[in-house]
C-alpha cells in the first residue's frame, strides 16, 4: 500500500486531528480583517504548514455543536450540491459511460479501464462533495469531552493598534468569564500556552505607534510571546491577485454559512494586501507553529510521559491499578460512564496519546491508547473506550501495520458506539466513515459498502448519502457488482425523496437506468422511470417527464391497478404541458410490423377484401393459363424499364384513383382498455422525374415531413405544429388534395389484438411511398411508427446475394386511371346442403370511360361452379334441367368456349362497355360437404388506354359452408341366375337435422345398363319424402348389355341419320337409363343427366376421382368413324377389347328436391339436389367365375346299360392377368379330400343319395371366391356305392387370357333313377404374372369346391 498519509483517509486525519489554537480578538481586529475577508478569523479553518496544520477557532466556537444546527448546515450543503449538479448536466454522469463499457469488455479489462477512462485514480470518479460532506459530518463531533485532539493547545490573543490601552485589553480578553465552558468546567485544561499578537492596519496610520505598543506588550508578557503584524498596505484596495489567496484554506460554503450571507465577494479578495503583507502573515504562522506550539506540545508530551511512566507503567503500577479497579466490573452501566476531569490520570494518558498522534509519534500514541483502553473498559466508560479503540484503529492504519488489528479496533469501536444507542449515534457515523475509508484504501470495496450500509440510521438524509457512497463502492469493486450498484442508487434516491431532495433523487435514479437497460429486471426499470417522470413533473419539466413515462406505458408484466396508475399519470402530465406531443415509436398500442400487408391493384384487381387476403402463389397458379406469357413476362417488363426511372425500377405499380390498402395489426399489451383514434398512414408523394412535376407547395410539404421523420429516435418527442401553406404560392394545393387518407378510430380491451385496414388513394400520377402510420392515444399523444425493415439478402445467380429491403415494397409508381371491372355473383349461398344444384348470375360492372374485351374466366373448382351458356340466363329453373318431350335428343351441349374444364372463354363479340354491366349465367353444385373455398379469375383487355398495362384481372373469392345432406351409397352384386344381371342396393340416410327431401329419380349413366325397380317405392316410402334422420333402402335390377349389342343398336340408329355432326356423336358415358322414385303415375319429366349442367358436373365428379368419360367417348367416336368409312368394322375387335375394362362399371345420379317455401330457400322455387356416384362395380365380383349348364330333368330307360348326361362349364377371367385353371372331378365323396361337415355326416342315408326330399331350385348359382368361403361340401357315406360317375376326363387344365371366356364339356353316367347333386369337383385357379399386371396376379389365387347342381333322372316308363 502507498504512504497512508497520502491516502484520502490519511489526508483527512492530517486535516481533522491537528492542534487547535483558540483565538481571542477585539472588534477592531475583526473590522480590519473584514476588508480582505481574512481567513484567520474564520471558524474551524486549517492552515497548511508543510505537513503540520493548525486549526484556529474563536473562543465562542470551542463548544459542542448544536445538533439541529449541524443538521440544517448539512442539509444546506446537500441542497447546494444538488442544485449545482442538476443545472450542470441533464445527462447521467460519466459513471454511466463507464457502465456502457461493461458490455464491450470483460470484468478484468473493465476494472483496469475504470481508472484510465476517468483520467485518474478510482477515488476521483466519486463526486467531490462526498468528501466535503463526510468532513462536515465528522466536524459535528468537534470538542467532545472524551477526546483531547480538539482541546486547545494554545491561545492567540489579538489586539488592534487602534484599541485603547492594548495591554489591558490583553488581560481582559483572557478573562475567565469569557472563556469557553469546557475550560471552566474542567473538561479541558485552562492552563494553556498564550501568545500575544498586535495587529496594525496601515490604513489607520503610521507604524510608529504600533512599535511603541509592542514594546509595552513585551515588557508586560515577555519578549518571546509577543509579535506584531502590519497589513492592508495598499491605499486604494485595488490590488488584484491572479489566484485567490485564501483558496488553499477556505471553503466558500462554510465561510458563507458562518457570515450568514447569501453572497460572498468574488472579486478583490485581499485587495488591500500586497505581497509583503501576505508573506508577513505566512511567516508569522510558521514562527508560531515552529517556535511556540510545536515546542510546547513536545514539552507537554515529555512531562505527561514522565507522569504516566511513574504512575502506570511497570509491573508494580499495573498490579496496583488492577487492584484499585477491582470490583468496578460489577457496577451498573450508565449512559455516559464515569466523569473524568482534565487532571485525572486517565485524561492525562488520553492527552498524551492525542498529542503524540498529532505530532506523528504513532508508536507512542498507540502504547498510551492501549494503556488507557483497559482502564476505560474496566470502568465501563464505553464511550471513552470506543473512542480509544477508534484512535487505535487509525494509528494502526497510519503505521501500516497489522490490518487485522486495525479492522478489529474499528469494528469494536463501531459496535460499542451502537450499543450506546442515540448517545453514540453520531460517533458511530464518524467511526463508520473512517472505517469505510480505511477499507477503500485497501481495495476492500465490498466490505466498505457494507459499512456504509450499516451507518444508515434514523437520519434519512444522512442515510441517503451513505447509500449512494455504498453504491459507488460496488461499482468500483473488482469485478463490478452492477446490480448492487443500481439497487443502492435506487434506495438512496428513495431516501432523498423522503427528505424533499428531489433533484438528488432524480440524479441517483437516472444513474441507475444504464444498469437495468437491456436486462429482464422489468419491475425495477418501471419503478425507476415512473418515479423519475413524476419527480420531473413536480419540478415543472414536463417534456422530460413525458420521456420517462413513455418507458412504462407498455408494462405488460405489471398488475392491472399499476397499469391504470401509469396510464393515468402519463395522461395527466401530458395534459399539464398544454401541448400535443408526437412520439416516435410510441409503445402503446404495439404495432406488429412483421404482419404488415399491403394490398394494391396493378394489373391484378380484387373484387373483395377476402380475395386480397389469398396467397399470391395461389392466384398465380390459377392465372397461368389465361395471362399471355409474352405480355406478362417480357414486353411489360421491357416497357416498364423504359417508363420508370432507374431508382424506382423495383417499385410497384398502382393506378391513380384506386385505393392502396394496408393491413396493420394493433395489439393492446395491457390488461386495461385503451382508446386509439385518428389512425392514418403517413405517405410521401413526389413527381415522376420522367413525366412532370408536382406543385411547388407539394415539395415543401414533403420536404418538411421528411425532415420531421429523420429527426426520429427512440423516445424523442417532437412538438406538433402546423403551417399555413396557403401563402406560399397562388396555385399551391394541400397534400390532401393529391392524397386521400382514411382515418380509423377504435378501442382495444385488455390483451386484445385487431387488424386495421388503412387506405391511401393517390389522385395524380407520381411516385408514392408509404412511410409509416400515426395515431392518437386517448386523444392526448400522437404516436408515430416508421415502417423500417432490416434488409434481407436474396440469393441470385452463382451464390451471390443481393440486398432487398421490404421498404421497396412500399414504393409505388402511380400511373393514370385505367378501366377496372367490379364483379359479384348473385344468389351464391354462404351456407347450403351437399348436392345443391342451382343457377347463379355473374354481374360484371365497368364504371370507367373505356370498354374492355376478350374476357376469359377460370374457376378453381369446377365441381362447384361452372359457366353456362348465355341463353340459359333467363331459363326457367328447374324446368330447364328436364328432358324435352317430342324433341329429338341431341346429346350433351358442346361448349366450344371451354378449352379446359375450368377455363371459359367468353364469346368474342362479348364486351363490357363503358359505364355498363354484363350478366352471365353460372351453375352451382355443392359437390361435397365441408368448408369450400372458391377462387375465380376474370381476365380482360384494354385497348389504347395505357402503354404500361394492356390487360387486367379481376380476382373473386368466396367461402362456402356445405353441410351434409344425404348419405347415398350403392352396393352392386352379381345375380345368381345370369352373368350379365346384377342386383343394385341403394342406401340413403338423411343426415340433416330438420330438412325433408323428396326423392325424384335414379339414373344410370351408360347405354349398356338398364335399370328397373324390384319393388314399388310406394311400399317402401309411402310419403315419397325422406325426413330428417330417416333412412331408405331400395333394390334395383341392373342389366348389362354386351358391347356388340350396343354397337349394333347405335349403328341402326345412326343409319337413319343424315349427317355425323359433332352434336350428333353419341356419348356412351352419358346414355342414360332412368327410374322414377316418386309416384309411378306421375307424368313429370325426368331430369336430363346427359345434358348440361348435370352432365358437366358429372364429368367433374369423374375427373375428381381420377376417372374420365373421355375414353368411352373416344371409343364411340372411333366406332362411328369405322362405320362411316366404307362400313369398315375391322377395328371393332380392338374396340371391344379396350371396352372390356369399362364393361362392369356404372355411374349413378340420384336426384332429390326440397319442397317450396323451405326455410333455407331464398324463394318459392324448389331446390334440386343431385348426388353422383362413379365407377360402381360388383362388390362380390371375383377374377374367376364359372357356370355349369345342362339339363335339369331327363328320362331314361334303365333297361339300357348306360345313361349318359352331357353338361357344359363356362369359365370367365374378368381380371387383367393370365389365369391358369385346373378342374378335378371325382366319383366318390371320399376322394375329394375335403373336410366332412358333422351336420351332413349325421344325416340319414336316404338324404345322401338316390331319391331325396330336396327342394327344387330354379336358379343356378354362380360361385365366386367369396361365395365359397361359406360353401360346405356334401358328404356321403363311405360304404355307399356311387350312383353316378364322371365319364369324361377326370382332370382338365386350361389357360385363360385377360378378359376372356372358355367352355369345357363335361359328362356323367347315371345308374339308377333319382335326384343327384353334381358338385363332386374342385376348381383350382391362379393368376399368372404378366408384365404390368404382376401385382394383381400375386394377390389372387384359390381353390373352389363345386356348387350344388341338381339333376332329376326319371324312368322313361314311370307313371303317376
Amino acid at each position: 500500500m502507498a504512504d497512508p498519509a497520502s491516502t484520502p483517509l490519511g489526508k483527512m486525519l492530517l486535516e481533522e486531528i491537528t492542534p487547535v489554537v483558540m483565538v481571542l480578538c477585539t472588534p477592531y481586529v475583526e473590522e480590519s480583517c473584514l476588508k480582505n475577508v481574512p481567513v484567520r478569523t474564520a471558524s474551524d479553518q486549517p492552515y497548511r504548514l508543510r505537513k503540520f496544520k493548525l486549526r484556529l477557532f474563536y473562543s465562542s466556537d470551542i463548544r459542542q455543536p448544536n445538533l439541529e444546527v449541524a443538521k440544517e448546515r448539512l442539509k444546506k450543503v446537500i441542497t447546494h450540491v444538488g442544485e449545482k449538479n442538476f443545472l450542470e448536466s441533464s445527462d447521467p454522469s460519466q459513471v454511466n459511460n463507464l457502465l456502457s463499457s461493461k458490455f464491450t469488455f470483460d470484468f478484468d479489462i473493465f476494472s483496469i479501464l475504470a481508472v484510465g477512462f476517468l483520467g485518474g485514480p478510482e477515488s476521483e470518479m466519486l463526486p467531490s462533495w462526498f468528501q466535503f460532506f463526510n468532513k462536515e459530518l465528522v466536524r459535528t463531533l468537534s470538542f467532545s469531552d472524551h477526546e483531547a485532539f480538539d482541546h486547545p493547545v494554545a491561545c492567540l490573543l489579538v489586539v488592534s493598534s487602534k484599541d485603547d490601552e492594548p495591554v489591558n485589553r490583553f488581560v481582559d480578553l483572557f478573562n475567565t468569564n469569557k472563556l469557553p465552558s469546557l475550560l471552566n468546567d474542567g473538561a479541558m485544561d485552562p492552563k494553556i500556552m498564550k501568545h500575544y499578537l498586535l495587529l496594525h492596519d496601515n490604513q489607520d496610520g503610521p507604524f510608529n505607534k504600533a512599535t511603541k505598543l509592542l514594546a509595552d506588550m513585551r515588557n508586560a508578557f515577555g519578549q518571546n510571546d509577543c509579535q506584531i503584524i502590519c497589513f492592508n498596505s495598499s491605499q486604494d484596495g485595488k490590488i488584484h491577485h491572479q489566484d485567490n489567496p485564501w483558496a488553499p484554506f477556505v471553503n466558500y460554503l462554510t465561510l458563507r454559512d458562518y457570515y450568514k450571507s447569501d453572497a460572498l465577494p468574488t472579486e478583490n479578495l485581499g485587495g488591500f494586501l500586497n505581497l509583503d503583507d501576505l508573506n508577513e502573515i505566512k511567516d508569522f504562522m510558521q514562527e508560531l507553529s515552529s517556535k511556540h506550539i510545536i515546542p510546547y506540545m513536545e514539552q507537554k508530551i515529555r512531562v505527561l510521559n514522565q507522569q504516566v511512566s511513574a504512575t502506570r507503567k511497570g509491573f508494580r503500577n499495573q498490579i496496583k491499578n488492577l487492584w484499585w479497579r477491582k470490583g468496578k466490573e460489577d457496577t451498573i452501566d450508565t449512559p455516559n460512564g464515569p466523569v473524568y476531569t482534565f487532571n485525572s490520570i486517565e485524561s492525562q494518558i488520553r492527552i498524551l496519546g492525542d498529542y503524540a498522534f498529532m505530532l506523528g509519534d504513532y508508536e507512542l500514541a498507540l502504547s498510551n491508547y492501549r494503556l488507557i483502553s483497559t482502564d476505560y473498559k474496566l470502568d465501563k466508560a464505553w464511550k471513552r473506550y470506543a473512542g480509544v479503540q477508534e484512535m487505535m484503529g487509525l494509528t494502526y492504519f497510519l503505521l501500516d501495520q497489522s490490518r487485522k488489528e486495525a479492522e478489529y479496533c474499528m469494528e469494536n469501536a463501531f459496535n460499542t458506539y451502537l450499543k450506546l444507542g442515540s448517545a453514540g449515534r453520531r460517533n458511530t457515523t464518524r467511526c463508520g466513515l473512517w472505517w469505510a475509508e480505511m477499507l477503500k484504501t485497501r481495495d476492500q470495496l465490498k466490505e466498505a459498502a457494507t459499512v456504509y450500509f450499516r451507518i444508515c440510521g434514523e437520519d434519512t438524509l444522512h442515510s441517503a448519502v451513505m447509500l449512494e457512497q455504498a453504491s459507488f463502492c460496488y461499482l468500483l469493486s473488482k469485478p463490478p457488482m452492477l446490480h448492487k450498484y443500481g439497487f443502492h442508487l435506487v434506495l438512496s434516491g428513495d431516501h432523498y425523496k423522503k427528505c424533499d431532495q428531489i433533484k438528488h433523487a432524480i440524479r441517483t435514479y437516472r444513474s441507475a437506468i444504464p444498469v437495468y437497460k437491456g436486462t429482464t429486471w422489468s419491475l425495477i426499470k418501471d419503478h425507476v422511470h415512473f418515479h423519475i417522470g413524476q419527480w420531473y413533473a413536480l419540478l415543472g419539466m414536463y417534456d422530460v417527464a413525458v420521456t420517462h413515462m413513455l418507458e412504462v406505458l407498455a408494462s405488460t408484466h405489471q398488475s392491472k391497478t399499476t397499469q391504470e396508475l401509469f396510464l393515468r399519470d402519463f395522461l395527466q402530465i401530458v395534459q399539464k404541458t398544454g401541448k400535443t406531443f408526437e412520439v416516435l415509436k410510441l409503445q402503446l398500442p404495439v404495432i406488429n410490423i412483421s404482419s404488415l400487408k399491403v394490398i394494391f391493384e396493378d394489373q391484378r384487381t380484387n373484387a373483395s377484401a377476402a380475395a386480397a387476403r389469398v396467397k399470391e402463389s395461389l392466384w398465380r397458379s390459377l392465372e397461368e393459363d389465361i395471362i399471355p406469357s409474352s405480355t406478362a413476362r417480357s414486353n411489360w417488363l421491357e416497357l416498364q424499364s423504359k417508363i420508370m426511372p432507374r431508382k424506382y425500377k423495383e417499385s410497384n405499380i398502382c393506378v391513380a384513383g384506386e385505393a392502396l390498402k394496408v393491413d396493420i395489426e394493433f395489439k393492446n399489451p395491457l390488461q386495461i382498455p385503451i382508446s386509439v383514434s385518428s389512425v392514418s398512414l403517413m405517405c410521401e408523394l413526389s413527381a415522376n422525374p420522367e413525366e412532370g412535376k408536382l406543385p411547388k407547395c407539394m415539395y415543401i410539404c414533403i420536404h418538411a415531413f421528411t425532415v420531421f421523420l429523420l429527426l426520429g429516435g427512440s423516445n424523442i418527442l417532437l412538438l406538433y405544429a402546423t403551417a399555413d401553406m396557403g401563402v406560399l404560392h397562388d396555385d399551391c394545393r394541400d397534400i390532401n388534395s393529391c392524397l386521400i387518407l382514411s382515418e380509423v378510430d377504435f378501442s382495444l380491451e385488455g390483451g386484445e389484438t385487431t387488424v386495421v385496414q388503412l387506405t391511401v388513394t393517390p389522385r395524380i400520377e407520381g411516385i408514392l411511398k408509404i412511410v409509416g402510420v400515426k395515431w392518437k392515444l386517448s386523444s392526448a399523444v400522437v404516436g408515430l411508427c416508421n415502417f423500417e425493415f432490416n434488409p434481407v439478402n436474396k440469393r441470385v445467380g452463382r451464390g451471390r446475394r443481393k440486398q432487398h429491403s421490404p421498404c421497396s415494397d412500399l414504393k409505388f409508381l402511380v400511373i393514370k386511371s385505367l378501366p377496372r371491372l367490379e364483379g359479384f355473383i348473385h344468389s351464391l349461398p354462404e351456407k347450403t346442403y351437399a348436392g345443391d344444384l342451382r343457377p347463379l348470375v355473374l354481374e360484371l360492372s365497368n364504371q370507367s370511360k373505356f370498354p374492355v374485351k376478350n374476357l376469359k374466366m377460370k374457376i378453381s373448382n369446377p365441381r362447384f361452379l361452372y359457366a353456362g351458356n348465355q341463353k340459359e340466363l333467363n331459363a326457367d329453373f328447374p324446368a330447364c334441367l328436364k328432358k324435352k318431350m317430342n324433341v329429338e335428343k341431341s346429346g350433351r351441349h358442346a361448349s366450344v368456349n371451354k378449352t379446359l374444364q375450368n377455363l371459359y372463354h367468353f364469346p368474342e363479340d362479348i364486351s363490357v362497355q363503358e359505364e355498363t354491366s354484363l350478366s352471365w349465367p353460372l351453375w352451382f353444385h355443392a359437390a361435397v360437404p365441408g368448408n369450400i373455398p372458391l377462387y375465380i379469375t376474370i381476365y380482360y383487355e384494354m385497348e389504347g388506354v395505357s402503354s404500361i398495362m394492356k390487360y387486367r384481372t379481376l380476382r373473386m373469392h368466396y367461402n362456402l359452408q356445405v353441410l351434409p345432406s344425404l348419405d347415398v351409397s350403392f352396393q352392386l352384386s352379381t345375380r345368381p341366375s345370369r352373368l350379365q344381371e346384377f342386383l343394385l342396393r341403394m342406401d340413403v340416410v338423411n343426415k340433416t337435422s330438420s330438412e325433408c327431401f323428396q326423392v325424384h329419380q335414379l339414373s344410370s349413366i351408360g347405354q349398356q345398363w338398364e335399370i328397373s325397380l324390384l319393388q314399388p317405392v310406394d311400399s317402401i316410402l309411402p310419403s315419397q319424402s325422406l325426413f330428417a334422420g330417416q333412412s331408405l333402402s331400395c333394390f334395383f335390377m341392373l342389366k348389362h348389355s354386351p358391347l356388340d349389342l350396343i354397337i349394333l343398336k347405335i349403328s341402326l340408329q345412326d343409319r337413319r341419320r343424315s349427317s355425323t355432326s359433332e352434336d350428333s356423336i353419341p356419348s356412351l358415358s352419358h346414355i342414360q337409363s332412368d327410374v322414377r322414385l316418386g309416384p309411378q303415375d306421375n307424368s313429370e319429366a325426368f331430369f336430363d343427366v346427359s345434358s348440361s349442367p348435370l352432365a358437366d358436373f358429372h364429368d367433374c365428379e369423374r375427373s375428381s376421382q381420377g376417372m374420365s368419360s373421355q375414353v368411352v367417348n373416344f371409343l364411340a367416336l372411333t366406332f362411328f368413324i369405322c362405320i362411316t368409312i366404307n362400313q369398315n368394322l375391322m377395328l371393332l375387335p380392338f374396340i371391344f377389347f379396350l371396352y372390356q375394362g369399362c364393361e362392369y362399371k356404372v355411374d349413378f345420379v340420384f336426384i332429390t328436391q326440397l319442397p317450396k317455401g323451405n326455410s333455407d330457400s331464398s324463394s318459392n322455387t324448389p331446390l334440386v339436389f343431385s348426388h353422383h356416384a362413379c365407377d360402381c362395380s360388383p362388390s362380390s365380383m371375383s377374377p374367376i367365375s364359372w357356370l355349369v349348364d345342362g339339363p335339369r330333368t331327363i328320362q331314361h330307360n334303365f333297361s339300357d346299360p348306360l345313361c349318359e348326361v352331357n353338361l357344359k362349364m363356362t369359365i370367365t377371367n374378368s381380371s387383367d392377368a393370365i389365369a391358369s385353371v385346373h378342374i378335378n372331378t371325382f366319383d366318390s365323396p371320399s376322394s375329394n379330400n375335403q373336410p366332412i361337415d358333422d351336420a351332413t355326416a349325421s344325416q340319414p342315408p336316404e338324404h345322401q343319395s338316390g331319391w331325396s326330399e330336396i327342394p327344387i331350385v330354379n336358379d343356378t348359382k354362380i360361385i365366386t371366391t367369396e361365395a365359397l368361403t361359406t360353401c360346405v361340401p356334401k358328404s356321403l357315406s363311405l360304404e355307399s356305392v356311387p350312383q353316378f360317375i364322371w365319364s369324361g376326363t377326370s382332370s382338365t387344365k386350361l389357360v385363360l387370357q385377360p378378359r376372356s371366356t372358355a367352355e369345357i364339356p363335361l359328362q356323367i353316367c347315371v345308374f339308377t333313377p333319382g335326384i343327384y347333386d353334381i358338385s363332386n369337383y374342385v376348381l383350382n385357379w391362379n393368376l399368372t404374372p404378366d408384365g404390368e399386371n404382376q401385382g394383381e396376379a400375386n394377390k389372387s389365387s384359390g381353390v373352389c369346391q363345386g356348387y350344388p347342381y341338381y339333376l332329376s333322372v326319371l324312368e322313361s316308363n314311370f307313371k303317376d
